[in-house]
């Protein structure tokens, strides 16, 4: 195959257009005649990290800003028209990023690439680099852009990377875990992460590429666990005879000792959102310990005919779905929501635009609520002296009547 068709349903990720003087070897054919590719994500080292440093790119709109952070007035023409400053075709110098172009090549013979992976391997491991080996695909149609690599993962792979110690011996679910590459790099802090999507072809993707990258879990001992999760759905399946499917130990596991829900650049459809945001409600009414959720997505702005203008919908979807969770009156746990500022460092090589978000949500059951509620309470004289009042004026309007309750209130 020397070139992909697109048609007006076609989906294309860039990030794979970013990797310099990659390679983007055709493996197979997935189930569905779809060609698979394998890229090579490097995690950077300190020195290329120093060069990977993007231009701000402002978003239409918004404030301009010049180096200092002082704020830069839009320049116009003669007519009044606003000037626009488009990012540069070709890197400045000293960037890091040199202009390529993916070099697709023929599926191989199976022998040749395994003997040419084998020495790949060795070469990096004498250089002392550490890279991450996806399967993907490059374009489809909306229902199957899982199997494409996107910003959001990588930017949640980033903020793992980052700080690794956050994670370390967490149990880890991901929702909507496309290709694998974010729950991968989790499982080099973590010690167990359930990698979950839906669909047998994607799956059996997901378990391909954390068998391509056992060596970047080795040192972390963390392991891999990929299984089927419908967000439409309230059940997992846990029939052994079906691929993917949970064992008992699994999902006790799972509802047990899970920490830390992620989730990169799944809001893309509202069905699918809103199934996504009972799914996670369930599972945290459930949990009988606090759990840190991390959403990372990007903003798409898109031209709508309904709206004649440009719009997000499916972000402003997405914030609705955050607000009402935050309003969620549940009897077993409540959340609380948080933007995180992305100022982390980059250790994979992809455009961070700052249409990149990070969203924290943090479910914590009602009684570990109550329990800080009367710690609190013990601790402080004064709330203690409060708590005291409205024990009696509770005890008072119990056994006196409500004149009384007045009373010994005031």
């Amino acid at each position: 195959m020397d070139r992909i068709t697109f048609h007006y349903d076609t989906v294309l990720s860039d990030v794979h257009m970013l990797l310099p003087n990659a390679r983007h070897l055709m493996s197979r054919l997935n189930r569905v005649g779809q060609p698979v590719f394998i890229s090579k994500f490097k995690i950077l080292s300190d020195s290329e990290r120093a060069g990977t440093e993007l231009t701000e790119v402002t978003e239409a709109g918004g404030d301009t800003r010049g180096q200092d952070g002082g704020r830069v007035e839009a320049s116009v023409d003669e007519d009044g028209d606003f000037e626009i400053t488009h990012r540069p075709r070709s890197p400045p110098e000293g960037s890091g990023r040199d202009p390529v172009c993916p070099v697709i090549l023929h599926q191989s013979d199976p022998g040749q690439e395994e003997q040419e992976e084998e020495e790949e391997e060795d070469e990096e491991e004498e250089e002392g680099e550490v890279v991450i080996r996806i399967e993907h695909t490059m374009a489809t149609p909306l229902e199957d852009v899982g199997k494409q690599v996107w910003r959001g993962a990588c930017l949640l792979a980033d903020f793992i990377l980052s700080d690794p110690g956050r994670f370390r011996g967490d149990t880890v679910l991901e929702l909507g875990a496309g290709t694998g590459l974010t729950s991968i790099t989790m499982a080099t802090a973590a010690k167990t992460v359930y990698c979950t999507d839906v669909g047998e072809d994607l799956l059996s993707m997901c378990e391909r590429n954390v068998a391509l990258n056992k060596h970047v879990m080795e040192a972390s001992g963390g392991q891999v666990k990929v299984r089927h999760l419908d967000w439409l759905q309230q059940d997992l399946p846990t029939d052994a005879e079906v691929e993917f499917s949970w064992t008992e130990a699994e999902v006790e596991d799972l509802y047990d000792n899970t920490s830390v829900i992620i989730a990169a650049d799944v809001c893309y459809d509202d069905e699918l959102t809103d199934g996504l945001f009972r799914t996670l409600q369930r599972l945290c009414s459930h949990f009988s310990h606090t759990c840190t959720v991390l959403f990372s997505l990007e903003r798409r702005m898109n031209f709508t005919l309904r709206h004649m203008d440009v719009s997000c919908e499916a972000y402003d979807h997405f914030s609705r779905c955050l607000s009402q969770l935050e309003e969620v009156e549940d009897d077993r746990c409540s959340f609380s929501v948080q933007r995180l500022p992305v100022d982390f460092p980059q250790f994979l090589l992809y455009e961070r635009i700052e249409q990149l978000e990070l969203w924290r949500v943090t479910s914590t059951p009602r009684h570990a609520r109550d329990h800080h509620a009367r710690d609190h309470h013990a601790r402080d004289p004064h709330a203690r002296d409060h708590h005291a009042r409205d024990h009696h004026a509770r005890v008072a309007a119990t056994v006196d009547g409500p004149e009384v309750s007045a009373q010994t209130s005031s």
